[in-house]
């Protein structure tokens, strides 16, 4: 009888410890599901534009070749957009300029008008050329277009030496540009380095212009500037819904 008792209880206990294992196994598995870093999705297929569409009055200025988005430039200028909107992301890229090279990319763009009014532009530029000397801070690489300006902050004028403190590398050459865009969070790190860490909620004074500033959603766009440019190698993580 005793012996009978003990087994049971045995039985008993080994199939509740079974059972809560399978509970914390289960529960650890749906931890994980739901903690999991976002997965980052490929915008640009490296073979055609399928998922973007040209805004041009004269289009056929973007082509693939070899896996690269390139752009030719010309007179027609516009963008390409992305076919479907974004709200809050993390968007990677790498792009390469020509000498004298202009370019940017359009965050929540609502598919008129000007993407760095309407919405946000994230300057890509050929930092170094002779012809951009006088240029504002806030219209370098990597700078929230006329908002906030990219580190080092300081116009080649103001501070020559200061100024040559750069993330970015000279025209000819791949660089990296990672934008995270969360609410009214913006982060820009280029090759590396951060050089905005920007509250949207910190720039009233911009809005009146800048009315995209108050956006949280719209399509992602590659600006044609005229002066041709390259990308590759574009991709993007949701974070949240849209």
């Amino acid at each position: 009888m005793n012996g009978c008792v003990r087994n049971r209880r045995m039985f008993l206990m080994t199939a509740a410890a079974g059972l809560a294992a399978g509970f914390s196994s289960a529960g650890y598995g749906a931890s994980r599901r739901e903690g999991s870093e976002p997965q980052w999705i490929p915008l640009f297929n490296g073979k055609d534009l399928s998922g973007w569409k040209e805004i041009s009055k004269k289009p056929g200025a973007w082509k693939v070749e070899n896996g690269i988005l390139r752009c030719s430039g010309g007179g027609g200028g516009g963008w390409l957009s992305t076919d479907k909107e974004f709200s809050d992301f993390e968007l990677s890229l790498e792009f390469r300029l020509p000498e004298g090279g202009n370019s940017g990319v359009f965050l929540r763009h609502p598919g008129t008008g000007n993407g760095a009014y309407t919405g946000m532009e994230i300057q890509v530029l050929d930092d170094y050329a002779k012809q951009y000397d006088n240029l504002r801070a806030v219209q370098y690489t990597g700078s929230i277009y006329d908002v906030q300006a990219a580190a080092p902050g300081v116009t080649k004028k103001e501070d020559p030496e200061k100024w040559k403190d750069r993330a970015t590398k000279p025209a000819g050459q791949w660089q990296k540009m990672d934008i995270l865009c969360v609410g009214r969070k913006v982060k820009i790190t280029v090759n590396g380095r951060v050089v905005v860490d920007a509250n949207l909620d910190d720039y009233p004074d911009k809005v009146a212009k800048h009315p995209g500033l108050e956006r949280n959603a719209g399509f992602i766009g590659l600006q044609n500037h005229g002066s041709g440019v390259e990308y590759r190698n574009i991709r993007i993580r949701l974070i949240g819904s849209k």
